[in-house]
């Protein structure tokens, strides 16, 4: 088993490709959100459909952004108002479940104040009025799913009201083989994961991940020459010193190790990565005490 302090894995981290089987056309597995109702529901056929992955402004009514392409797309696009018993978060968390549990890759993703204004996002690039809310309380994801030479890109954004109604918009959208898009991987789907795996406790590392995540683990690493790489991060706590916390990421990444090989994962197929609390995100959750799994395969 082989050790590395390391503080940039970003490239590596931001691909998410999962290994369940995918369905003829993006809409046939991204159903609505249960704990919501459509409102509208759009066909979105265009040769030359604007897709941002980056905050988005306008000036002198035009629309500003760094990195926006516009491709041809053939799709649907879904007006959802949550429920009053759940929130966006819960629709959030829900849709980022289904694209785990698909050949999925996360192209860009923004959070609050850092997407820009949900004005401009409702009437300029949604064209749906409805989404207009507030800017801290929004979110947006831009995933690609693939299948051969098939693609198809998928849209998420959530938002709160100014009436504390919420909202999510989806766009599944198939585009052709030959457009290029920002963020995406050309690794072949070799590339699995990641499953992102909360720990707790201190001497006794817990580990919470659902039995469907330690199929999925167990199912990629079978294959003949895969690599585990096991990156464990921990949040730096009030009056607690780097090395402190470094310290506990190292203790749960062998914690996690252990358990890996009891499971059939040889300490030789591992590669353990200590972050702790150096690599910073935007989306508080992954800043807390967890470790985040990739599967490598072999070429």
């Amino acid at each position: 088993m082989t050790r590395e302090l390391r503080a940039v894995f970003g490239g590596l981290l931001a691909i998410m490709v999962l290994c369940s089987a995918i369905p003829a056309s993006a809409s046939d597995f991204l159903e609505a959100f249960p704990l919501s109702r459509v409102e509208n529901e759009i066909s979105i056929e265009s040769p030359a459909h604007r897709i941002l992955f980056s905050p988005v402004r306008e000036v002198n009514d035009e629309i500003r952004s760094e990195t926006m392409v516009r491709v041809p797309v053939s799709g649907i696009g879904q007006l959802m108002k949550i429920a009053t018993d759940s929130d966006r978060r819960a629709a959030r968390d829900y849709y980022r479940q289904r694209l785990q549990e698909v050949r999925a890759s996360v192209l860009y993703e923004c959070q609050g104040r850092d997407c820009g204004r949900s004005n401009v996002w409702a009437n300029q690039i949604f064209g749906q009025a409805t989404l207009y809310g507030r800017d801290d309380q929004q979110d947006y994801l831009a995933a690609l799913v693939e299948n051969n030479d098939r693609r198809w890109l998928v849209l998420v954004y959530t938002v709160t009201r100014g009436n504390q109604r919420e909202y999510v918009w989806v766009e599944q959208l198939e585009i052709g083989a030959d457009a290029v898009l920002p963020g995406a991987a050309s690794d072949g789907g070799r590339v699995r994961g990641p499953i992102m795996v909360p720990w707790s406790g201190g001497v006794t590392v817990r580990f919470d991940w659902s039995s469907t995540d330690r199929r999925h683990l167990t199912s990629w690493a079978s294959e003949p020459g895969a690599q585990v790489v096991l990156t464990s991060h921990a949040e730096l706590q009030p009056n607690e010193l780097l090395e402190q916390s470094m310290e506990r990421a190292a203790q749960a990444a062998d914690a996690m190790s252990a358990l890996l090989a009891k499971t059939g994962v040889s300490e030789e197929r591992q590669k353990i990565l200590i972050v702790g609390p150096a690599i910073q995100f935007r989306e508080p959750t992954r800043n807390a005490d967890h470790i985040e799994l990739l599967v490598i395969l072999a070429p």
